[in-house]
């Protein structure tokens, strides 16, 4: 009998030490659970003081942020309905007035301040005669103006009349990271309010759309299709850490978007000057290959080959020629064409440049002046 009543004592004493362990668990796990919210914050996944972190997560944002999210519809001028249009005879004597027709595009856009300035693609408006912006909780919708674009960047900024709208914040692209979750609203195929999810899959991805060169684009997986351009691609905070541009047309799941990063540079030049100024030399460069050193009798690999001189250019007025090598500028040296590209990017319209090219064996100096790049060279 004794020894029964110890054992009973032993397991009463267990249970009521498990019971202070399990206590202890809990206030640690109740500790330990806003720091881990506070760095999933810092990674740029949602900050855990917003309303609705959870199952609800990304309906409570779409909720939020959709109102400023537009859809955008252009008239553009494709051509007249005879291809004798342009002869005066022909009209004379059939008595004929060809007449002009017209095509519809589709995009998307998003609200960036209150009183109707909105961010889109550049090519979502591109030689549009109407712009048309439909807002959520408006029947009608706005008539837009053209404020700026930049083609290179394929960015432009629309104005609509009115106040308190609501608009969409910008994030910091750069703080974005492979493997996070976002979230892509706009109009494809003009389904308005279309929402679809992803993450980000790749950063700093280089490519070349329709003759414009990107280098920085974010790639996604969240759903991108005609319509969508110009629409916001955001992450956990309802932030805009990219504009949707692109899609790659032989795969599934991969799409692009500009990041903020990039937008904030232009933004405010494209709304007080309607364009983006940068200086312009007028050649076309490409990379220093073993072969291309060879078969101009370069021994180095650094520096950028120029293939192209755009006639009247500033280069070809100053007598920069095909083939010849870039090696420096104004005392930087060019290691590969993008060195060459941002070092000019930094320089003023109208400065005088002091380049060093290789040519037939030689080390020529070139004194170019730095024009303003044509508006329609992108």
């Amino acid at each position: 009998m004794h020894r029964w009543r110890n054992i009973a004592v032993f397991t009463l004493m267990i249970a009521f030490l498990s019971g202070i362990m399990f206590a202890a668990g809990c206030t640690l796990i109740k500790d330990i659970t806003p720091k881990e919210n506070i760095s999933q914050q810092q990674d740029g996944v949602a900050d855990a003081s917003l309303p609705g972190v959870g199952p609800d997560t990304i309906a409570n944002i779409v909720d939020r942020v959709s109102p400023a999210v537009v859809k955008i519809t252009t008239v553009v001028e494709v051509g007249y309905n005879n291809p004798f249009h342009n002869d005066p005879l022909f009209r004379q004597f059939f008595g004929i007035n060809p007449q002009p027709q017209y095509q519809s595009g589709l995009g998307s856009g998003f609200i960036i301040s209150k009183d109707g300035y909105i961010l889109t693609n550049e090519h979502v408006v591109d030689a549009a005669q109407k712009i048309s912006v439909l807002v959520k909780g408006h029947q009608k919708p706005f008539e837009a103006k053209l404020v700026g674009a930049d083609p290179s960047m394929d960015l432009a900024v629309l104005k609509i009349e009115g106040k308190e709208f609501p608009t969409l914040p910008m994030g910091d692209s750069n703080k974005i990271r492979v493997g996070n979750w976002v979230i892509a609203i706009g109009s494809p195929f003009g389904l308005e309010d279309t929402v679809t999810i992803g993450v980000i899959s790749a950063k700093e991805r280089p490519l070349e759309i329709d003759n414009r060169a990107f280098e920085h684009l974010l790639q996604t997986d969240a759903s991108i299709n005609p319509g969508n351009s110009g629409g916001p691609l955001l992450n956990l905070n309802g932030e805009v850490i990219g504009i949707n541009t692109a899609i790659n047309a032989q795969a599934q799941g991969i799409g692009f978007a500009i990041p903020t990063s990039t937008v904030k540079e232009i933004l405010d030049e494209l709304i007080e000057q309607g364009k983006v100024q940068r200086p312009w030399l007028g050649i076309q460069i490409q990379q220093v290959t073993p072969d291309i050193a060879n078969f101009l009798g370069y021994e180095g690999s650094t520096g950028a080959v120029i293939y192209g001189v755009v006639a009247g250019g500033p280069a070809a007025k100053a007598g920069i020629k095909e083939g010849d090598i870039v090696l420096v500028i104004d005392g930087t040296k060019i290691e590969n064409p993008d060195t060459l590209i941002k070092t000019v990017q930094k320089k003023k319209i109208g400065s005088k440049l002091e380049v060093e090219v290789f040519r037939k064996g030689k080390t020529l100096t070139i004194n170019v002046e730095a024009a303003e790049r044509p508006a329609n060279v992108r």
